[in-house]
């Protein structure tokens, strides 16, 4: 476990994108085309997928509408595009199959580029950048540098539950237990069921806003060159258009005053 180095600000963000990141692939494959020209998309509408479970980045409010930080950043992007956006809930187990089926044009839901995701779709350039955290009981029983005989957390088809399954899962006594989502293994964090969680940064930081007393990070962040991008389909030229957008509210300020906005940073 090495010291990290933390990538907050959007400034930061080159355009390398082949960086490994965050979720598992689907098994629906669909035919590369490369050099696609770009979309024309100014006045039409763009369907948008995210999650609605992964507060700060994406989350559902109680009258059933999203926010959060990629739900602002498509709006911002589409805004720039001239493009109307539609933005709808999608289960993270079936995010890229709904694109691949074409229920949707696009992803933005803090997916991270990896290798095995690439083979199935094509990605932005990174509009963010993420490190893990252990998130624990404060009552000093968790050691990350001597983790053995414990309960690990995490979210499935997540870059930080391959983590754990890869580094842990049947090592020294762990058990690894993975989750639909974020805010299952927090319950079972703080109900005592499990010892740690492994989970992003932002998101820990989120869900700690909210349970300040008894929990807190622990050890050092762990940077795994975790860049967050947009999904679409294969060969869609849609990925052009959504690169320029990018550029664009990163020269003029938008992307950063966002990210302070729902980040701090």
């Amino acid at each position: 476990m090495s010291n990290a180095r933390l990538l907050w600000s959007s400034m930061t963000i080159s355009a390398a994108l082949m960086l490994s990141a965050c979720s598992q692939p689907a098994d629906e494959t669909t035919e590369a085309s490369a050099d696609a020209p770009a979309a024309e998309t100014t006045g039409k509408t763009i369907r948008i997928a995210t999650e609605g479970a992964y507060p700060p980045f994406n989350y559902t409010n109680a009258d059933g509408s999203l926010s959060g930080f990629d739900v602002d950043v498509a709006n911002a992007l589409c805004e720039q595009m001239q493009a109307n956006c539609e933005i709808v809930a999608q289960d993270w187990d079936g995010i890229i199959p709904g694109l691949l089926a074409q229920k949707y044009d696009a992803v933005i839901a803090g997916m991270s580029i990896t290798a095995e995701r690439q083979e199935k779709v094509d990605f932005s350039e990174p509009y963010f950048a993420n490190t893990m955290v252990w998130l624990t009981n404060t009552d000093g029983s968790f050691d990350p540098m001597a983790i053995q005989n414990v309960t690990l957390g995490g979210q499935r088809s997540t870059t930080p539950g391959a983590y754990l399954q890869d580094n842990y899962e049947g090592k020294d006594g762990n058990t690894v237990q993975l989750y639909d989502n974020y805010d299952n293994a927090y319950l079972d964090l703080k109900s005592g069921r499990s010892d740690a969680v492994l989970a992003e940064k932002v998101s820990a930081k989120s869900w700690l806003a909210d349970n300040k007393e008894g929990f807190g990070i622990v050890g050092d962040e762990i940077d795994n060159d975790d860049n967050i991008a947009i999904a679409v389909r294969k060969g869609d030229g849609l990925k052009a258009e959504f690169d320029k957008a990018l550029s664009e509210i990163r020269s003029n300020g938008e992307l950063a005053r966002l990210e302070q906005q729902h980040f701090g940073q």
